[in-house]
């Protein structure tokens, strides 16, 4: 139980990349991949029990800018968990590029906050809370993989893997694995998804994520466990295109 707070956000440790160096490609078919705004909310699960929601939107700002965010809001017993996190990013020759990212937390235990800015330039640099800065070699922020991911499955990706800045403002490494094709029954209904695994250096946590072509190859499910037990599973309830 003393793991609840970090059920969904923390579940969802993203990935970012340097698609023409570790994916050519991929980056090839996905640069003619268009982005789709969209709206999509997730029931959360813990040992079973609905224990709150998950929000997931992207909009387009201009023709080169769009805005992701996700939500999560989880309570069980005594304790609770609201997070939010918003990216800014452009397109530019098919690639995401980062922009700003800002990360906030309440509930039980101390509250959090954290932004980072992504400053390219002669000498590229990212910017965390405004004080900490460090040279930007191509890492994407704590969850644009949650866009770029999907265009990678689009275009046939078996594997990959991704650098990133992650909510704590650290740099990241993970890798992504395709496990295969799935048919899940979620709230939303009935999908034929595509199952993929997060690879990390470390074997305590395994994450398992699942995206349906039919619906932009995105996100529609994730489910993480920890030596073995479960500790967060998000299960999409409905999804709208803007």
């Amino acid at each position: 139980m003393k793991n609840f707070p970090k059920l969904v956000t923390q579940a969802i440790k993203p990935l970012t990349v340097s698609l023409a160096l570790l994916f050519p490609a991929a980056v090839i078919a996905a640069d003619e991949a268009p982005l789709t705004p969209f709206h999509a909310v997730y029931t959360a699960y813990k040992w079973g029990d609905d224990v709150g929601t998950a929000e997931m939107t992207l909009k387009k700002l201009s023709p080169a800018q769009y805005s992701l965010t996700y939500s999560s809001h989880v309570s069980k017993f005594f304790l609770s968990d609201k997070r939010y996190e918003h990216s800014i990013f452009d397109v530019a020759d098919g690639e995401l590029v980062p922009d700003e990212y800002h990360y906030s937390r309440s509930g039980t235990g101390p509250d959090k906050k954290l932004s980072v800015r992504f400053e390219g330039g002669e000498n590229p640099t990212i910017t965390v809370d405004n004080e900490k800065t460090m040279a930007w070699q191509g890492e994407l922020d704590n969850q644009i993989y949650r866009i770029e991911l999907p265009r990678q499955l689009a275009a046939g990706a078996e594997a990959s893997a991704f650098d990133f800045i992650n909510y704590r403002g650290q740099q990241r490494h993970y890798g992504v694995k395709v496990l295969g094709e799935e048919t899940l029954t979620l709230p939303y209904g009935k999908l034929d998804t595509i199952k993929v695994k997060l690879v990390r250096d470390s074997n305590k946590r395994e994450t398992f994520i699942w995206f349906a072509p039919e619906l932009d190859y995105n996100l529609v499910r994730l489910q993480q466990f920890k030596d073995g037990d479960e500790q967060g599973d998000i299960k999409l309830k409905s999804y709208t295109r803007h």
